[in-house]
């Protein structure tokens, strides 16, 4: 039996891969984070309060996070293809599902089980890639995914905000609806088939001895930590400077406020570019990509709006360099289970995120936004460790 070669960079099947998977990945995080500029209208819908209503948000990632824990085995055993538009069909039904419910719990549990559904893409996509892909063609393609997630997460938040503004909570879920379909069916047509692919026996015991091994790993725990705390302080910073120009002097509403995510622009352009910096395994493109965070938060200490913003762009373009950089070093470093691997990198990635507003809030409490930028900056100093210690690991002298 012939085996199929590996796509290579430039190819029709390069072109056709990386549009299926940069169409699934708008799907993908449009469907997660549009309704992260509507909780104040899903609180007034349903009448809850702030906390019940930022719930309907923070589950779905919490949900996320989790799920990958058994997406990245059952892909590992199954096969890639067929999993992720299994996972995007059940978020179209989910989707025509919350357009008419009346009830916050049902809605609830219905986000919960989204989140389980959208875990598929960040589980299959980039081992997908490794199954497919020479690797030079692996590492460009990583990039373009990874831009497609910045424009996925910042296009759903705007054009949630726009459409629940003018139209309503339902036509939101509608809208996603039919968006899905069409990434649905665009997806099943474009995505080649992977044919690197080789399936493993599914069983609880060997998924756990996976990640075991990989957590062991000396190449990937601190990649996988990197990943989580730099995720952990990138998107939590928008979050408490939402509140600080929310107030004097600035006083931005919330229209205004949701355009800050516009900047998330800038690691469309930097995680496409992250292919022409894989030299030395990646690891000096990640250290640019920690040391512009760095950079982007002290800018963001000025008093002037266009400074800020500026401070929000150069920390955008740096995190989603360092990320797409992390995802393929992860792929090209798991030696086996590389399904499981990418889970693992998205699990600490989804937690941080989490866990992020909850190391933040005392420096917030503290001094205000100053501090936050010294919390933040202790957290990226400890990334510069991490990737300092891959390079003694993987590169001694």
């Amino acid at each position: 039996m012939s085996v199929e070669p590996l796509i290579e960079k430039g190819t029709p099947a390069f072109r056709r891969a990386c549009l299926a998977l940069i169409l699934a990945s708008l799907v993908v995080f449009a469907n997660l984070y549009a309704i992260h500029p509507l909780l104040p209208l899903i609180a007034e819908t349903f009448q809850i309060t702030s906390l019940q209503a930022s719930s309907v948000f923070t589950l779905t990632n919490l949900t996320l996070a989790c799920s990958l824990l058994v997406h990245g085995p059952l892909s590992d055993a199954i096969g890639r293809k067929g999993p992720l538009l299994a996972g995007i069909t059940a978020t179209l039904v989910l989707n025509l599902a919350m357009a008419y419910t009346t009830d916050y719990s049902l809605l609830l549990w219905l986000r919960a089980a989204l989140g389980i559904c959208l875990g598929v893409l960040p589980a299959v996509a980039i081992a997908y890639l490794g199954d497919s892909m020479s690797r030079k063609a692996m590492v460009a393609a990583v990039g373009l995914y990874i831009a497609g997630n910045t424009v996925g997460g910042a296009g759903g938040r705007l054009a949630g905000g726009f459409i629940g503004e003018h139209l309503g909570l339902q036509a939101v879920f509608l809208s996603l609806a039919a968006f899905t379909l069409l990434g649905l069916i665009c997806v099943a047509i474009l995505l080649p088939r992977p044919a690197g692919f080789l399936p493993q026996r599914l069983s609880p015991a060997g998924g756990f001895q996976s990640f075991i091994d990989h957590l062991c790993n000396r190449q990937l725990l601190p990649a996988f930590l990197l990943g989580g705390c730099n995720f952990m302080i990138f998107i939590n910073l928008y979050t408490y400077l939402t509140f600080r120009l929310s107030a004097e002097p600035w006083q931005l509403g919330a229209g205004a406020l949701g355009l800050l995510f516009l900047t998330y622009l800038a690691g469309t352009f930097s995680a496409a570019l992250s292919g022409r910096l894989n030299y030395g395994g990646g690891l000096p493109g990640m250290a640019i990509g920690v040391l512009l965070l760095i950079g982007g938060c002290l800018i963001t200490l000025s008093e002037q709006l266009w400074l800020i913003l500026a401070g929000l762009l150069c920390n955008a373009f740096g995190f989603f360099l360092t990320h797409s950089l992390a995802n393929a070093w992860i792929n090209q470093h798991a030696t086996h289970s590389k399904a499981s691997a990418s889970s693992l990198y998205s699990v600490f990635y989804y937690l941080g995120s989490a866990l992020g507003v909850y190391y933040l809030e005392p420096f917030w409490r503290l001094a205000g936004w100053p501090s936050v930028v010294a919390g933040s900056l202790l957290v990226l100093l400890i990334n510069l460790g991490l990737i300092v210690y891959l390079r003694r690991k993987s590169f001694p002298a």
